[in-house]
């Protein structure tokens, strides 16, 4: 009876372990997400940074200390928007273009046309 113990919790584990192996393809598809969520994070920044650096260059050289740094700061916020609403299209347009084309290239197999 013992003996029969380990074998049944070895393969409980070894079904969970099955059930819990990605799938290719969703895989993939997480992987971009992250990729997308990655770029979308480091181009705010970088617009943020230079927003800093330009404003405080202005400032020193028109001696005006907080206006263009805080003015060029509240600016950045749209343009970063902006731009990350523009990445993530076209990120969503290309995984669209991906995950149709197969679909389309079997039905076309299917029905005896090439493209």
């Amino acid at each position: 009876m013992l003996a029969l113990i380990p074998s049944v919790v070895l393969y409980t584990a070894e079904k969970k372990l099955d059930q819990q192996k990605p799938k290719p393809a969703r895989y993939a598809y997480n992987l971009t997400l992250a990729a997308v969520a990655g770029q979308v994070g480091c181009i705010t920044v970088v617009i943020i940074a230079l927003a800093l650096l330009a404003g405080l260059w202005l400032d020193a050289q028109f001696g005006t200390r907080p206006l263009f740094l805080v003015g060029l700061l509240l600016s950045s916020v749209p343009v970063t928007l902006i731009t990350m609403f523009w990445v993530v299209r076209q990120a969503t347009s290309r995984i669209e273009n991906n995950n149709s084309s197969p679909k389309q290239e079997s039905e076309d197999q299917d029905s005896g046309t090439e493209s």
